[in-house]
C-alpha cells in the first residue's frame, strides 16, 4: 500500500460515509480494484480513517452540539448504547469473517436497496421534528444492522428514523451526529486491539487517509444536505440494487 492508495481510499471513505450506500462495502471493493491484499493493517486502515469523516461532522456541527450539549449527549449516548454493546463482543467476528466477504456485501447492498426503495414508496410524510429517548434507542438498534458490511450505517439510521415518522432533515442530522461516538469507539477499539503497533510508514498512510477523508466529507455533507431538501433516496436505492446485482453476477460467473 502506498500514498496514492491511501488518498484514493480516503476519498472513497469521505464521499460514501454519510450516504446510504455503505462506505465499508465501497472501501473494500476499491481495495480489491487496487489489487491490495486484505491484511490486518488494511482492515484497520479502513476502520480508522472513518475518524477523518467524523471530524468533518464535528467541525460543521460543534456550535449546535455545544449550544444544547446536555440534550445531545443524552440522546446520542442512548442511541450509541446498542452498537457499543454488540460491537464490543462481535468486533473480531466482524473484522475476521464479515469484512471482505463479497457475497455478504452484495446481498446487503441488494436487499438494503430494495428496503430503501420500498420505504420511500410507501412511507407517509414524516411529521416528528424532535427525537426523544425512546426513538433514540430505536435508532440505535437500527444502527446495529450496519455492522454487516454493505448495509450502511447512514442508510440504516436514516431509513429507520423515517419509519418512526421522524422528519427527513431531523433524522439525517441525527445520523451525522450519531456517527461521532460510534466511529470514535470503533477507531479506539481497533487501535487498542492492534496495540497501536503500526510502523512509521503505516502511521503516515493512516494520516494521509484521515486528512483526505476529512476534506472530502466536508464537501459531501454540505452537498447531501442540499440534496435531501429537494429529493428522496430512491436514486441511492436503485444504485445499491444495481451494484448488488452486478457483484452477485461477478461472484457467480
Amino acid at each position: 500500500m502506498n500514498i496514492l492508495h491511501a488518498i484514493i481510499l480516503g476519498l472513497v471513505e469521505g464521499i460514501t460515509e454519510f450516504l446510504p450506500i455503505s462506505s465499508t462495502a465501497h472501501l473494500d471493493l476499491t481495495r480489491q480494484f487496487l489489487n491490495l491484499p486484505s491484511t490486518d493493517f488494511i482492515k484497520s486502515f479502513e476502520i480508522i480513517i472513518q475518524l477523518g469523516a467524523i471530524l468533518a461532522v464535528i467541525v460543521l456541527y460543534w456550535r449546535k452540539i455545544f449550544s444544547n450539549f446536555q440534550n445531545y449527549f443524552r440522546l446520542l449516548s442512548i442511541a450509541f448504547l446498542p452498537a457499543a454493546i454488540i460491537g464490543l463482543f462481535a468486533y473480531q467476528f466482524i473484522k475476521d469473517i464479515l469484512i471482505g466477504n463479497n457475497l455478504v456485501m452484495a446481498l446487503s447492498l441488494l436487499i438494503g436497496g430494495i428496503i430503501i426503495y420500498v420505504i420511500e414508496v410507501i412511507n407517509k410524510p414524516a411529521k416528528i421534528e424532535n427525537i426523544n429517548n425512546h426513538s433514540a434507542f430505536k435508532i440505535g438498534l437500527f444502527q446495529c444492522l450496519a455492522m454487516i458490511p454493505g448495509v450502511s450505517r447512514a442508510g440504516a439510521t436514516i431509513m429507520g428514523g423515517l419509519t418512526l415518522g421522524i422528519k427527513r432533515e431531523t433524522i439525517v442530522e441525527f445520523s451525522f451526529l450519531l456517527a461521532i461516538p460510534t466511529m470514535l469507539a470503533a477507531t479506539g477499539l481497533d487501535l487498542i486491539k492492534s496495540n497501536f503497533s503500526f510502523s512509521t510508514n503505516e502511521w503516515t498512510l493512516l494520516a494521509v487517509g484521515l486528512i483526505t477523508a476529512f476534506a472530502s466529507a466536508l464537501v459531501v455533507i454540505k452537498l447531501f444536505l442540499a440534496y435531501i431538501a429537494k429529493h428522496n433516496f430512491i436514486y441511492f436505492a436503485l444504485y445499491r440494487i444495481a451494484l448488488g446485482l452486478t457483484l452477485l453476477l461477478l461472484i457467480w460467473k
